[in-house]
């Protein structure tokens, strides 16, 4: 019987956050009130530290508020489980500890029966590695993750909460951004979008804002032109393009329009700017779980002042989506999902039905717990998929499109 539960978001911010912590709070006290609730603050940080915050009456009839805003209440952090290391240089478990044992027996200190994780693929393979160790240990607790990432990466989901919004965020941030482009002549602008291996958010935001674009009447006779307000190239990690090709391309654009404006995923070419720095003896800055660290790296500039210099632009102005857009509020069309999905996995930690939440592509795109030994990261954007190729078609950009490292 499940007595109290736990709550914890971890990794980035995505648009359902705060909103799924409120769906998990409302179905509990809709079908099961006498379940207490917890959550820990930052994570498994706050796991690990038994810090946390008691849901009370007060939050329990309040829990709608959470829809309205983006981030997390209760915080985020980036924290492995099995990396000790991380973990001791960090303060958080001692020299010799075994993390995974730590947030065990946290667990059990602090009277859990369910811990529902909200993450992207980071957070359910640390949930992963928990679960498996409760059950090989006999804890008798039961973990339940729902999927959260904008880059909808996370394999074998059909849609992860919150990508939705983040793409019609992103293209909204591109509006104000993109008028910029007669700021100075022969302007470059390249609208950053987040997406370490997935192209999926980048495609997504260019195609929402090609409809807002679409949906705009232009006056060209005083210099409001679709051509200049327009997307000119959309690059993603998947697929290749021919670098001096497309710059011809663009080139001849810039001539034209007076201006060329990109969407470029941040993971289009990262291991070309990888393989540079390691060449040139720099250290590449990673994460805990040994990402790449790409705020640091900037793939935006990098390629910024590639194309600038065969696009002899004059002016190039680089702009990042990704903290505007994975810090919002859930659109309508993630609300929905998150509440199917928050829904579906009180049920199945009452029922003690471990397994992430979500559209199962491998099944029929059915709403279900999946096994957390089936969830994997860096699932690739499919380019094939016709309203991509319209998307480039409509640009008049070759299909695939991924700059080559060469």
């Amino acid at each position: 019987m499940v007595k109290k539960v736990a709550i914890l978001t971890a990794g980035g911010f995505a648009p359902c956050l705060s909103a799924a912590i409120g769906g998990l709070i409302e179905r509990y006290t809709q079908v099961a009130p006498e379940v207490e609730i917890i959550a820990y603050r930052h994570g498994y940080q706050g796991l690990l530290k038994g810090d946390f915050l008691v849901v009370d009456d007060t939050v329990r009839a309040n829990a709608g508020l959470l829809d309205k805003f983006g981030g997390s209440p209760i915080g985020n952090s980036r924290v492995k489980l099995t990396n000790a290391k991380d973990l001791v240089k960090r303060g958080l478990v001692a020299e010799g500890d075994n993390p995974l044992k730590v947030a065990a027996d946290r667990l059990v200190a602090d009277g859990v029966d369910v811990l529902h994780t909200i993450g992207g693929d980071d957070t359910n393979t640390t949930a992963a590695d928990l679960a498996a160790y409760l059950a090989e240990h006999d804890y008798g607790l039961t973990v339940v993750g729902l999927p959260k990432t904008i880059d909808n990466d996370v394999i074998p989901i059909r849609q992860s909460l919150g990508a939705w919004t983040a793409a019609e965020q992103g293209a909204i941030f591109a509006e104000n951004v993109v008028a910029e482009h007669n700021s100075g002549s022969r302007m470059l602008i390249v609208h950053e979008v987040m997406g370490r291996h997935c192209g999926w958010l980048t495609a997504a935001t260019a195609q929402k804002y090609r409809e807002w674009v679409e949906g705009q009447q232009w006056l060209p006779e005083i210099g409001l032109s679709k051509a200049a307000w327009d997307i000119h190239g959309v690059y993603v990690p998947e697929g290749e393009i021919n670098l001096a090709k497309e710059s011809e391309r663009l080139n001849a654009i810039m001539d034209e329009v007076g201006n060329v404006t990109i969407f470029l995923s941040e993971g289009a070419g990262l291991d070309a700017i990888v393989a540079e720095m390691e060449a040139a003896g720099e250290e590449v800055p990673r994460d805990p779980f040994g990402h790449v660290r790409i705020d640091q790296i900037n793939p935006g500039k990098w390629f910024g002042s590639k194309f600038a210099e065969k696009l002899n632009a004059e002016k190039v102005l680089i702009q990042k989506s990704g903290y505007f857009a994975r810090s919002a509020a859930a659109n309508d069309a993630d609300l929905a999902l998150i509440k199917q999905c928050t829904d579906l996995a009180v049920d199945s930690a009452l029922r003690g039905e471990p397994g992430v939440i979500g559209q199962d592509e491998e099944n029929g795109d059915v709403l279900t717990a999946i096994a957390f030994d089936r969830i994997k990261g860096g699932k690739p954007f499919d380019i094939d998929q016709q309203w991509y190729k319209d998307l480039l078609a409509s640009i008049g950009q070759e299909f695939p499109n991924r700059i080559a490292a060469h």
